[in-house]
């Protein structure tokens, strides 16, 4: 497999949605801004976003995919009916589970809403009452996503990337045409209608995957619930997955409540909006290369191919790098004229951009943590390993915590992004170093050559775009078409610059892009 272009399809697809992403929050900070209303509802959609993290990018993927591939490849490749049958299988055991869960977060809303925020710190009993009446209208999308998730699992082990990839775009068009069409000049009832608009997204995307499914020739039927041993096998593995998949998300979490208990009000979205453009390079890249390399290394580690599994991972860490070093670099760098240029206008002000982009600094120092998760842990769950990633997540929530509680007091709404940040690089190290201590991931001499290249490469755009950040700052706030195209600009020149300076640095050799070009055709 072409691991570039099966990563151009996905990240292709999701740097899409993260496009449309961002429209929809300058549209919502345009219409809602940063104030209680947009706390609360990044609260209620914090939960189903996690879950949506932990199931479709994330656990379900971990667990089910290998055991789906071993059914499909026990039979020369011919074994997808088998496939199917397990398939069935988990969903007549998920399923009950997941309205059950649904059920439950519905009654106990009051409590998980509280432990979300700690009681939001000064919020009236009114204003709590709103946010939990938020949360009640977007816990269903937790069980529509997560039946997503096990359908997208299908499609993702046939090698059937684009069509899960493409099922997040539902949710931005969703949300995008409810604030188009029932905003409100109270920014609470916009809000409101915006929560609705997330259940009525996962309808939406599971009769996309549900339809693809059925056009790949996969029909699954209900059964009544049977504890076979590959499902016992599958459950087993999901809960760790889910914690090690999910480490970044709970970290998130526990900033989340920290802040909206302990800082002004606004922080909560100023924070929100700072990790939706990190999740920019995360969602193109890590989410990507994620998606693509663990059914493929499973296959490889399938038919033993050890060594062509270990070269896919060095040459995904590679791709990882050079896409995320300069990525990195310029949210740290050009941080303040990208908010500026996405978000200021209408109820949101210039001292909101300033506040967004301090946090967006603090997130983006842990840029290449949040990404080689990704790359890392298809290392571990390709071959049945699922505890080893939740004892790291483990420690890495706890470094996380103890972070929150020292910084958030003296660096205020940067504190928490920055402990995430940290506690992730920590979650990396002990991944690296345990596959590299059982012989799984050793880098290759040529990734051990471009790796410190890539790096000067990317230091040395962020010098140049220090210098021209100036010239962009009478356009980035300007009218529409003026701070687009000074973004256009912006990101551009930056592109280019890195470009130019992996080519002097050795990083990337002119022979590399030509041979690059020739495969991808």
């Amino acid at each position: 497999m072409n691991l570039t272009k099966a990563l151009g399809s996905v990240g292709g697809l999701t740097l899409a949605s993260r496009v449309l992403g961002l429209v929809r929050d300058a549209l919502f900070a345009r219409f809602v801004g940063a104030n209680f209303a947009s706390d609360a509802y990044q609260i209620a959609f914090r939960l189903p976003n996690m879950f949506r993290a932990l199931f479709a990018e994330g656990a379900f993927s971990a667990a089910f995919i290998p055991l789906f591939n071993k059914k499909v490849a026990d039979k020369d490749g011919n074994g997808l009916p088998d496939g199917i049958a397990f398939a069935e299988d988990a969903l007549s055991v998920l399923l009950p589970i997941l309205i059950g869960m649904t059920v439950l977060m519905e009654v106990a809303a009051y409590p998980v809403t509280w432990a979300l925020t700690l009681g939001f710190g000064d919020a009236t009993n009114d204003q709590f009452a709103f946010a939990v009446g938020l949360a009640r209208l977007t816990f269903p999308y937790l069980l529509l996503i997560s039946l997503v998730s096990l359908l997208g699992g299908i499609l993702n082990s046939l090698h059937r990337f684009w069509i899960a990839a493409a099922a997040p775009i539902l949710l931005n068009l969703t949300l995008i045409t409810a604030l188009l069409l029932f905003h409100h000049a109270d920014p609470m009832l916009t809000a409101r209608n915006q929560a609705i608009a997330v259940t009525v997204s996962g309808v939406l995307q599971l009769l996309w995957l549900w339809y693809a499914c059925r056009r790949a020739g996969v029909t699954l039927r209900l059964k009544l619930p049977r504890l076979g041993p590959d499902v016992r096998r599958l459950m087993k593995l999901i809960w760790p997955a889910a914690a090690g998949a999910g480490a970044v998300q709970i970290n998130l979490v526990i900033s989340t409540a920290l802040t909206a208990k302990l800082l002004p009000t606004g922080s909560v979205s100023y924070i929100y909006y700072a990790d939706r453009l990190n999740q920019l390079p995360l969602g193109l890249i890590g989410i990507g290369l994620g998606t693509v390399l663990l059914p493929t290394i499973s296959r490889l580690l399938g038919r033993g191919e050890e060594a062509q599994a270990m070269e896919t991972q060095n040459r995904g860490m590679e791709l990882a790098l050079f896409l995320t070093l300069p990525a990195t670099i310029a949210l740290i760098v050009c941080g303040t004229p990208i908010v500026a240029a996405l978000f200021q206008h209408g109820k949101f002000g210039a001292m909101e951009s300033l506040l967004t982009a301090q946090a967006l600094a603090a997130f983006s120092v842990g840029l290449p943590s949040y990404i080689l998760v990704k790359v890392l842990t298809p290392g571990y769950y390709a071959r049945g390993d699922t505890r080893t990633p939740v004892r790291y997540a483990t420690i890495s929530i706890a470094v996380n915590l103890v972070l929150n509680l020292i910084l958030i007091v003296p660096l205020r709404h940067m504190g928490p992004p920055l402990a995430t940040a940290i506690a992730s690089t920590v979650n990396v190290a002990l991944l690296y170093r345990t596959l590299a201590k059982r012989g799984h991931f050793l880098p290759d001499a040529q990734l051990r050559r471009r790796t410190p290249r890539l790096g000067i490469a990317a230091v040395m755009m962020g010098v140049t775009m220090w210098f021209l950040n100036i010239l962009f700052e009478p356009y980035v706030t300007g009218t529409s078409l003026e701070r687009w195209l000074a973004l256009a600009v912006l990101v551009g020149t930056g592109c280019l610059v890195y470009a130019a300076a992996t080519v002097l640095t050795g990083a990337v050799r002119i022979a590399d892009l030509k041979k690059l070009v020739r495969r991808s055709a």
